[in-house]
């Protein structure tokens, strides 16, 4: 079978990403993509490289056009994507790669956003330990609507789900620290993202709490206690009281990188953990994955090394000294980070191989 698909903001860096990986899916034929001031317009005036795509031209955004496709992918900023879902309830399958259906706490949704809070959905992220020792990934058989993770909660979450789940680390101390390249803003005109403002410095941003994905990471790591029932975006609401027992301090900083995030993440060792069962944990969760991987002892990842790949490498530290755990994230943000995970997600809700697609393979140098 053959699948239709309609990508709206596809003239951005998140609706761009999606139809470069979907180009090369079997399973898939791109029917339809829009956007708002730029619609009229051909795609490949906005997408250069997406050569194969250049018969397509760029339609207006609205839910008339978006339906009448197998799935649709929503690209939108936050707060733009929930107008649709009433309109779209007849679309099989929907995947939202913005905010708007990420969260199950209205009140998180209101510190953080604003505006009016949409329905959770079936989080993006098959790799997610989830409560009960399973993975996201069962909820995402068979899901009709699902929201893709924000890149660096995704990239965060990822790298310390292990050690919650298996109880390794303490969860009311934990700093993580990401480099983060621009292309994660979006592809509007900012005058802090102009090339004169990036190249040859690094700038912190969102700092002391404030940046948007604080309450999506908070929200995954209190599923991944080991409690039945508790858990990230389509589970139950009652996460909000094991999301207390998550402290984090987070604090991203903006480099001159066009793709990426480099994030380092600590907590401290839970009391009577060994080394051993510490590695144990990551070593668990991620050693059958195809697109998570921990590296080997003393090797720790770089960006380079996952441009274009729909892979997180991981390296983990045992800083005794300081009695914490260290993990070092790497993910291209536009591919591991919202496109590859929307498309591996959904991949799963079809019953297609997870792998369909998607590569593990980086482009060098």
């Amino acid at each position: 079978m053959t699948y239709s698909v309609a990508v709206s903001g596809a003239s951005g860096y998140a609706g761009g990403e999606i139809l470069r990986i979907l180009a090369a899916h079997p399973d898939v034929e791109i029917r339809t993509v829009t956007a708002h001031s730029n619609a009229g317009q051909p795609l490949i005036q906005h997408q250069p490289h997406l050569r194969s795509l250049a018969h397509l031209t760029l339609s207006q955004t609205t839910p008339d056009v978006l339906a009448g496709h197998d799935i649709v992918f929503l690209a939108l900023p936050h707060g733009q994507s929930g107008q649709y879902t009433d309109a779209l309830a007849d679309t099989p399958l929907v995947i939202d790669a913005g905010a708007d259906h990420r969260l199950v706490d209205p009140t998180a949704w209101d510190s953080f956003y604003g505006g009016d809070f949409h329905e959770p959905w079936t989080y993006g992220v098959p790799e997610l330990l989830i409560g009960g020792g399973a993975k996201q990934r069962d909820r995402l058989t068979g899901a009709t609507r699902i929201a893709a993770p924000g890149c660096n909660a995704s990239t965060v979450s990822l790298s310390l789900v292990p050690g919650v789940a298996a109880g390794v680390i303490d969860t009311r101390d934990i700093v993580s620290v990401l480099a983060v390249g621009p292309s994660g803003a979006g592809k509007s005109l900012k005058t802090n993202l102009l090339a004169s403002e990036i190249l040859g410095t690094a700038n912190p941003y969102a700092v002391g709490g404030t940046h948007r994905h604080i309450p999506e990471i908070r929200q995954a790591l209190a599923g991944a206690f080991p409690v039945d029932g508790a858990g990230s975006a389509g589970g139950d609401a009652e996460w909000t009281s094991l999301a207390d027992a998550i402290r984090i301090s987070f604090t991203p900083v903006l480099v001159p990188m066009a793709r990426g995030i480099l994030a380092t993440s600590t907590a401290p060792i839970a009391p009577g953990v060994s080394d051993d069962e510490i590695r144990a944990a990551w070593q668990d969760a991620y050693g059958d994955e195809t697109f998570v991987q921990l590296l080997p002892a003393g090797e720790f990842p770089r960006t380079a090394d996952v441009v274009g790949a729909n892979t997180a490498l991981i390296g983990l530290a045992i800083d005794r000294a300081a009695g914490r755990v260290v993990v070092v994230a790497a993910v291209d943000n536009l591919v591991k980070g919202t496109a590859g995970a929307a498309v591996q997600s959904m991949n799963i809700a079809l019953g297609l191989a997870e792998g369909t697609g998607l590569t593990v393979n980086g482009v060098a140098p």
